[in-house]
């Protein structure tokens, strides 16, 4: 603990931080309640997605074999342009969320192409979109497990230092100053004592 000053200044300035440490805790606590609920929340929805992809995928393993086709590169259809996202603030954090992505627009002979290329692109455009969404949530999950960690150590820091801190000080301050006036008081007896005694000594001379 750093050396106080045994003042009546350093109580007030000591009690102020005090009240300080106390109003702003409870705030700090329910970020740190705020961040974790989202975290849970965005994690549920990362699983959710996977399981999508999961799922559409499986659904389409029985025609898979066509895209080993010769003449057919369906990567040119599905090569995302641009990933549009907007923002939200959860507890002081900016998150990313995803909108949608746009893909390259590439245009095809009807006439010389499989029939089925129009349905695999869409679907293939589905998965890529599945796993950007996947990945900007990722990206705001550890956006806020990163503030967590910071709101964390704050709560800690308030609640296990500066609070016992500033509580210990107030109280050595308070002991000092007491034992501070109670000597005074002593003293000023004492001084009076003598006063009274001088005056009496010269009443009997």
């Amino acid at each position: 603990m750093a050396k106080i000053k045994l003042t009546k200044g350093e109580l007030k300035r000591q009690r102020d931080a005090l009240r300080q440490y106390e109003r702003y805790l409870p705030i700090l606590q329910l970020k740190k309640q705020q961040l974790q609920m989202e975290i849970g929340q965005q994690l549920a929805l990362v699983d959710e997605k996977m399981r999508a992809e999961s799922a559409k995928l499986a659904g389409i393993e029985s025609w898979l074999g066509l895209l080993a086709e010769p003449k057919v590169n369906i990567k040119q259809y599905i090569q995302p342009k641009e990933v549009i996202t907007s923002w939200k603030n959860i507890a002081g954090v900016d998150l990313p969320v995803f909108e949608r992505v746009e893909f390259n627009e590439v245009e095809y002979d009807l006439f010389l192409t499989h029939l089925w290329l129009d349905t695999a692109v869409e679907f293939f455009r589905s998965i890529v979109s599945l796993r950007q969404e996947v990945k900007l949530l990722e990206k705001g999950i550890e956006i806020l497990r990163q503030e967590l960690r910071i709101t964390t150590q704050r709560v800690n820091l308030f609640e296990k230092v500066k609070i016992p801190e500033s509580e210990e000080n107030i109280r050595v301050i308070k002991v000092y100053l007491g034992d501070q006036m109670a000597n005074a008081v002593g003293r000023s007896k004492i001084a009076k004592k003598k006063i009274e005694f001088g005056a009496l000594e010269e009443v009997l001379v």
